[in-house]
């Protein structure tokens, strides 16, 4: 078996901080790299679009809100919120002449700003309180958006993302548009896997285990607490931002309720809090399982095998799709990442009965 820690020797202490010292780990990151890059070359413009660059860009959302609720441990569900002021953000600077580059600094400046005011309740709750906090900025943000004109032009308004370039690249075609989206996923990537190597990342460890045990060894609550709300809101206004240029071309104030919060969350817990490759498996499963379970459904009728009415065969894929759900917080509760951080633990020791310590 090619997946063997045998030959692996450190012998410099930059080889035990790398990030895949393992080479068929290597090997992985090459190819999902390489089929990455590939992509517009051998996928069709369909699935490009309606789901390699969704998935990316929501997979970069659910990054962001991982390193907040998996590495710090504070809960969050105005996330969307956060989305959508980076989203109008980036579409108003545009619109002044701004390049999309300062563009979608400002607009994760700007959700860094207000997530960080929401964020302060964090100082003083925690739990079920805190839900209640970041919830009231999901509702208010949306208020004022729907009924602040000047900002999203009514609730039932649509406000065009202008025509823009992005290091002297026009953004009209779906290629390059693809391109962006992969660049930033990879930002992000590399961010949440360095960060947690940082004294930064160990002091969030530390205030998501037990914060006054962390307040009592010297790390500073308020100060981390707020670093971290701030950090998760920039890189889900930038993201937000890229949803909005790059994916919708249009944005709408029913792009960002609270159900999207729902999914976003959703996709943090079922693909593994604080697991990078749990933020794109619960992506994936959030986002594309419904749509496979409602062709797979609709290829069984239309061939005869399953005699349903059309009501309820809209209906059978979302059982399903919450059933698959429910199996897996039951059977495992740390999400995709863990299934598959299994089956790697046990192809470094197959064929022997032992496992990894």
């Amino acid at each position: 078996m090619f997946y063997r820690l045998s030959g692996v020797y450190h012998t410099r202490y930059s080889q035990t901080r790398q990030l895949w010292p393992i080479p068929a780990d290597r090997w992985q990151v090459g190819i999902v790299a390489a089929l990455a890059l590939l992509a517009p070359l051998y996928m069709s413009t369909l699935y490009l679009s309606s789901y390699m660059l969704p998935w990316l860009i929501f997979s970069s959302a659910t990054l962001a809100l991982t390193l907040l609720m998996g590495l710090a441990g504070q809960l969050h569900f105005g996330f969307a919120a956060v989305m959508a002021i980076g989203a109008y953000t980036s579409i108003h600077l545009t619109r002044f002449g701004v390049p999309l580059e300062l563009a979608l600094l400002g607009a994760g400046l700007m959700s860094a700003v207000i997530g960080c005011v929401f964020g302060a309740a964090a100082l003083r709750v925690k739990g079920l309180y805190l839900v209640m906090a970041t919830l009231a900025m999901q509702f208010l943000v949306d208020w004022v958006i729907t009924n602040v004109t000047v900002i999203s032009g009514g609730a039932t308004a649509t406000l065009q993302t202008p025509n823009v370039r992005f290091l002297f690249i026009p953004l009209e075609s779906l290629t390059a548009r693809y391109y962006l989206a992969l660049a930033w996923t990879v930002i992000v990537v590399l961010f949440i896997l360095n960060i947690k190597r940082t004294s930064f990342g160990r002091a969030l460890v530390a205030v998501r285990d037990k914060d006054f045990a962390a307040a009592v060894i010297g790390v500073n609550i308020f100060k981390y607490k707020l670093l971290a709300f701030f950090a998760s809101s920039f890189l889900g206004g930038i993201s937000g931002a890229i949803l909005a240029f790059c994916f919708y071309k249009a944005v709408t104030p029913s792009q960002f309720n609270f159900d999207v919060t729902i999914q976003l969350v959703a996709m943090a817990l079922v693909g593994g809090l604080g697991s990078v490759i749990g933020g794109f498996l619960g992506t994936g499963f959030v986002l594309l399982i419904p749509i496979v379970l409602l062709n797979l459904i609709s290829w069984i009728v239309s061939n005869g095998w399953l005699d349903v009415s059309t009501s309820l065969m809209a209906h059978i894929p979302m059982m399903l799709y919450g059933a698959m759900i429910i199996g897996f917080l039951l059977f495992e509760p740390l999400g995709l990442a863990k299934i598959y951080d299994n089956a790697r633990k046990y192809l470094l020791v197959w064929p022997f009965r032992h496992t990894q310590s």
